[in-house]
């Protein structure tokens, strides 16, 4: 009786082990919604003094997810007539914006705005010139149906990389499964866009790094302009976009008015909001590499740099909702030449030559 007890005993608990095994979640079986690592753990390097940045808990970074978006986001397959990718509005060497005052897609048609620079989009919170979406998984697949940009039909997309051979292998190793889906793409380009870090120029070593490296007279005179009320240029790049030029991200203004256009038929923020108050409102874009982004604003309005400091010297233009800080707008601010020369040599302090270079976010199919 005493064995049989033993028995039955030891059957109940490798009939309890089964069933637990049996129950375990199989994350290669769940589309890849479980939020466990899958791959090899990406170490995303957050340059010293830069914030945390914000990668959500169901996208962790790999290796092998980054990987993927890159190839992603030079995927010309991601566009109706397979001729153009993401990388196709954002150059690497235009700090990942385009030529053109606004972006064209495949069907020749003009777009409303030009395409934003893409940098140091790991420590933003919202995105767009008019803040739409809230998370780079989202951003990443809008581009893609859009009628005026990529013009895709999803369910089209995802099986011309299903069919792809390179592409089932490469969602298996970034997700658990060959399965591409929707969500797999907008994961996986946002996990790549999360290593867009811009952080090594100038800027960086004499004010945020001081590695002993100093401004010249005219880049000194420049940054005083910047940081001062004489330039006022503070005010919308903030202090944190002073002290390491990220772009405003939820710790300084996130969308002005600043009075560059008398009536606005882009009506920016307030498309999104529905509030009178934001017409006119676009994202503040860092300056970090705006020696090389122009043309510059929503619309690439302002063809270069030295256009850049005039408009700003002229003042912008009245509006309802220009923001309080434009104090000079209708009025200028006659900057003189030296002034306008020391801004100019600032601003081009800003640019990480390294980071418009490193073929680490070149295309893959040309490297």
């Amino acid at each position: 009786m005493k064995n049989m007890r033993r028995l039955y005993t030891l059957a109940f608990l490798v009939a309890a082990v089964l069933l637990l095994t049996y129950c375990q979640p199989d994350p290669k079986s769940n589309g890849g919604n479980n939020t466990a690592t899958i791959g090899t753990p990406y170490n995303l390097q957050v340059p010293k003094g830069f914030p945390q940045p914000n990668i959500p808990a169901d996208n962790p970074m790999t290796v092998e997810g980054v990987k993927l978006g890159r190839h992603l986001f030079y995927e010309k397959a991601l566009s109706g007539d397979n001729s153009m990718s993401c990388g196709g509005c954002h150059f690497q060497e235009r700090a990942f914006t385009d030529a053109t005052p606004v972006s064209v897609g495949i069907d020749g048609i003009p777009g409303r705005r030009k395409a934003m620079p893409l940098f140091n989009l790991a420590f933003h919170d919202n995105f767009f010139w008019d803040g739409r979406t809230l998370t780079l998984e989202e951003q990443a697949i809008i581009p893609i149906e859009d009628p005026i940009e990529l013009n895709a039909d999803m369910a089209t997309v995802i099986q011309r990389l299903t069919d792809n051979p390179l592409y089932p292998p490469m969602f298996d190793a970034a997700f658990g499964s060959p399965t591409v889906t929707q969500e797999r793409i907008g994961k996986a380009i946002a996990q790549f866009e999360r290593t867009l870090i811009s952080a090594n120029s100038k800027f960086d070593s004499v004010r945020r790094l001081k590695t002993g490296a100093s401004f010249t007279a005219d880049e000194q005179l420049g940054f005083e302009m910047f940081t001062s009320e004489v330039g006022d240029c503070f005010h919308c790049h903030g202090t944190v976009e002073t002290n390491f030029l990220l772009g405003a991200f939820g710790r300084d203004l996130q969308f002005v008015n600043n009075g560059l256009k008398a009536n606005y038929t882009d009506q920016g923020r307030a498309e999104v909001t529905g509030d009178p108050g934001d017409v006119g409102k676009f994202k503040v874009p860092s300056v970090r590499n705006v020696e090389f982004a122009f043309p510059y604003m929503h619309d690439g309005s302002i063809p270069n740099l030295d256009s850049l400091i005039g408009f700003y010297n002229f003042g912008g233009h009245k509006h309802i909702n220009v923001d309080p800080n434009m104090k000079a707008a209708g009025i200028g601010r006659n900057w003189t030449v030296d002034q306008k020369r020391g801004l100019a040599a600032f601003l081009r302090t800003l640019t990480d030559y390294e980071f418009l270079t490193d073929t680490a976010f070149s295309d893959p199919f040309k490297n």
